[in-house]
């Protein structure tokens, strides 16, 4: 049996009841942080945007759009949630991977769940079949197939999608495999259009990508059973190196999902260590931005591949330049979605600051460790090793952070009584008889 038809009988056979505790627990937990991520994003320019040119084609009010008053079909609720969950660039991340697993998966499951109804448990197997098999794919196909250009999250969350969603329909092995045949030919995703809109675009084509395959599988719509691995399938095509053993080795017994981590700061996760290091300098000594001659960074490679935009125009793009979260946060003391606004990559003493920054490869730091050197105009040089970034698998975020930044979000577009309300109807999904009853608690009246 290869690949693909391995996948599909541990998505469609595998007890649930043997699914360990603390992997249910995570994906509650990714649960409550993709919702906040969604409802963070709910007002951000490139969901209206989306919204706008798609709204004469949208079709029956099945499922909602998360921290809004529309109701639209689950086709594209899954396209609108994929893109307000991943638009802040806030949403969670596998570190091995650089895959967003939340974004493509739950957007597809909730928007089923409107409309089909599934009850709490079947919503949290269904989540964790998700992402398990999303992380195990992309570490088939990683790093090379990130290092060629590939957004991971737009490539391989369609499969994850496809997972939840199969699973929850209860599709057979068969159907399984064809549905994530189906996944594998529409997968695509761009690394040349990160600081874009197009970014957030990816996880919401893969959530819509993955629903509709699963749908369309479960109606008899055919596809290669060995649409993963085959020599013309995704794996050889899309990646210029496999090892597939990683997709398949330890199905049922290790947990990848357990390796899923959570943002402390809104943006690429690979600038999260400068961040706790230009955070840390800032609380324990006494100056202003003023004060700053030079900040020096030692990084890790990916950080100049991925977050080298020194001079950004935009808030987008200012969550893809190292330069602009060093000075921001170092002239603000945070770094949430305020403040990669458009308004913030324009703050004059924040671009005064961001030219003072120096960034270098330091070879052997690892993608969460940094090392952030501030030179004073007084003389002194103060430094900090961040050994591991919070939000990392070594300093990971518990549920009372996720749950504080998830309220945090949620002002953009709740009230603080709507916002405890929906919380805990995230929290407690797992018991409700049905899960949909959690999308309608995340829309809100405008």
């Amino acid at each position: 049996m290869g690949t693909t038809e391995t996948l599909a009988t541990f998505i469609t056979s595998f007890d649930g009841a043997n699914i360990p505790e603390d992997v249910r627990a995570i994906a509650v937990r990714s649960f409550v942080n993709w919702a906040g991520c969604a409802l963070g994003g709910a007002r951000h320019p490139a969901l209206l945007n989306a919204m706008t040119a798609m709204r004469p084609f949208i079709g029956a009010p099945q499922a909602s759009v998360i921290g809004r008053n529309d109701r639209v079909d689950a086709l594209n609720a899954a396209l609108f949630n994929g893109i307000s969950s991943h638009v802040l660039d806030f949403d969670d991340t596998h570190m091995a991977t650089l895959v967003h697993p939340s974004g493509p998966v739950l957007s597809a499951l909730l928007a089923l769940a409107e409309y089909h109804p599934i009850d709490g448990n079947a919503f949290i197997e269904a989540i964790v079949f998700g992402i398990e098999v999303e992380c195990r794919i992309a570490l088939g196909v990683c790093p090379a197939h990130y290092d060629i250009g590939w957004h991971v999250t737009g490539t391989v969350g369609g499969f994850g999608a496809a997972a939840a969603v199969g699973r929850a329909l209860k599709l057979d092995a068969q159907q399984m495999a064809w549905a994530l045949g189906i996944a594998a030919t529409q997968a695509s995703g761009l690394r040349e259009v990160f600081g874009t809109m197009c970014k957030s675009l990816h996880p919401g084509r893969a959530a819509q990508s993955g629903l509709s395959a699963s749908l369309m599988a479960q109606s008899g719509f055919t596809s290669s059973l060995r649409a993963i691995e085959a020599p013309r399938g995704f794996a050889h095509v899309l990646s210029t190196e496999q090892n597939l053993a990683k997709t398949t080795d330890g199905l049922g017994e290790v947990w990848h999902t357990l390796e899923n981590s959570f943002k402390p700061y809104a943006c690429g996760l690979v600038i999260h260590p400068i961040i706790d290091g230009c955070l840390t300098l800032r609380q324990q000594h006494q100056f202003s931005s003023d004060d700053i001659k030079q900040i020096d960074l030692k990084v890790h490679p990916l950080v100049l591949e991925l977050t080298g935009k020194s001079a950004p125009t935009t808030g987008l793009e200012g969550k893809f330049s190292v330069q602009h979260s060093a000075a921001i946060v170092t002239h603000e003391g945070k770094s949430q979605a305020r403040q990669y606004s458009d308004a913030a990559v324009q703050i004059p003493a924040v671009n005064t600051l961001r030219s003072k920054v120096q960034v270098a490869i330091e070879p052997g730091l690892r993608v969460d460790e940094a090392k952030v050197t501030m030179t004073l105009q007084d003389g002194r040089v103060l430094h900090h090793h961040v050994v591991h970034a919070l939000g990392s698998i070594e300093r990971p975020m518990n549920d009372e952070q996720v749950d504080a930044k998830f309220m945090d979000l949620a002002s953009n577009v709740m009230t603080p009584e709507q916002a405890t309300q929906a919380l805990a109807a995230c929290r407690a999904v797992g018991q409700a008889s049905d899960a949909g009853v959690v999308g309608r608690a995340l829309s809100v009246s405008h």
